[in-house]
């Protein structure tokens, strides 16, 4: 059976890394990757193929760096093509990207099966690119593998349900399970960096929501010149650029460095004593290594991880903003498994292998 798997951008690599592993082990599948290119700088690219074990993509698209229409027009053109040279028996997605859209809409346009991984989640703010993906490609999804209760929760109040819905777990917890070990093993990146565990702040900021509003970014720059302790930022392109043009400045006590790895990422996170992110991500991964959050954003999808106390919102640019990182948050509940036990990949694979459509 051929799966035809679409990727672009980090998170989709790392729930790639455990579902291909699942695939080759399976053994009745041939699956064939596309990367459509939309994350391409090397640093957040062609490293978490080589670090996860991931077979290097056999189509390599290319496209990234215009908008949110030109890229998605792009793909779907370049993704229609391959599909049609390839004819696979199913094409599978992850999560909510313009890659993810593009994919579902070039498979459902030549009648080819298609997986949803990580479907059902609802931030239901519409303003965002990221929801209106999701809930596309869930609409036209032949299977919607959703990774806990509140997804499969969401997709009833849609009208979809039925055989077709499966709770498999998160595909991230997968990952972050198999290749923990292996950040501790092989980064070198705390003593690289000079860095202490517990004694510094770990952030990302890339949503556009953030960057491409000045008062938002600025207001986060300024939050993290009053945290309690020093701020270790890993810079994305786009934020770095943002900051640039809008002529903000960086506090003295925030350290900016180059996007990182994944395994370098993976120590990062395990070793923060607070994580602050507007990445879906990344707040799962602090929870996975049991590191207190705060998501500077309006809203979160993972809003499990909010009612655990693990995570806290805090929206850049309101009142009490800037008081958001002054004290590290106590952890918060571990007597939950939301995200199941760590074998999604097996279970997503075993789906559609015995799935009738």
């Amino acid at each position: 059976m051929k799966v035809l798997t679409i990727i672009g951008a980090r998170p989709q690599f790392i729930k790639a890394a455990a579902v291909s592993r699942a695939f080759r082990k399976h053994g009745s599948f041939s699956e064939v990757i596309v990367h459509t290119g939309q994350h391409f700088d090397a640093n957040m690219s062609d490293i978490f193929f080589d670090e996860l074990e991931i077979p290097h993509p056999h189509y390599n698209l290319g496209i990234g760096g215009g908008t949110h229409g030109e890229n998605t027009g792009r793909m779907i053109e370049a993704i229609e093509k391959v599909m049609l040279e390839e004819k696979p028996d199913w094409t599978l997605v992850y999560g909510d990207t313009d890659s993810t859209l593009a994919g579902a809409i070039a498979a459902v346009k030549l009648h080819i099966p298609l997986v949803h991984v990580e479907a059902g989640l609802r931030s239901f703010n519409n303003r965002m690119p990221e929801e209106t993906n999701r809930k596309l490609t869930d609409h036209v999804s032949t299977l919607l593998l959703v990774p806990n209760l509140v997804a499969v929760a969401n997709l009833e109040a849609e009208g979809i349900t039925g055989p077709r819905v499966i709770n498999v777990g998160d595909v991230m917890y997968d990952a972050a399970l198999i290749f923990s070990a292996k950040a501790e093993r092989d980064s070198r990146i705390l003593e690289s960096l000079g860095v202490a565990p517990k004694r510094y702040i770990l952030a990302t900021v890339h949503r556009q929501e953030n960057t491409d509003h000045p008062a938002r970014l600025s207001s986060i720059l300024q939050a993290f010149a009053k945290a309690c302790q020093p701020v270790l930022l890993p810079l994305h392109p786009r934020t770095r650029q943002r900051i640039a043009k809008q002529g903000l400045e960086v506090p003295a006590n925030v350290r900016i460095i180059d996007p990182v790895g994944y395994l370098d990422m993976v120590m990062l996170e395990k070793n923060a004593s607070l994580i602050a992110t507007d990445s879906g991500g990344v707040q799962k991964e602090a929870y996975f290594h049991h590191v207190p959050c705060v998501t500077l954003r309006d809203e979160t999808e993972w809003t499990e991880l909010v009612e655990l106390g693990w995570n806290r919102l805090a929206s850049p640019g309101a009142e009490n903003f800037l008081s958001a990182f002054t004290v590290i948050p106590p952890a918060g509940r571990l007597d939950a498994q939301p995200y199941g036990n760590g074998n999604a990949a097996e279970q997503i694979v075993d789906v559609i292998a015995s799935f009738h459509h």
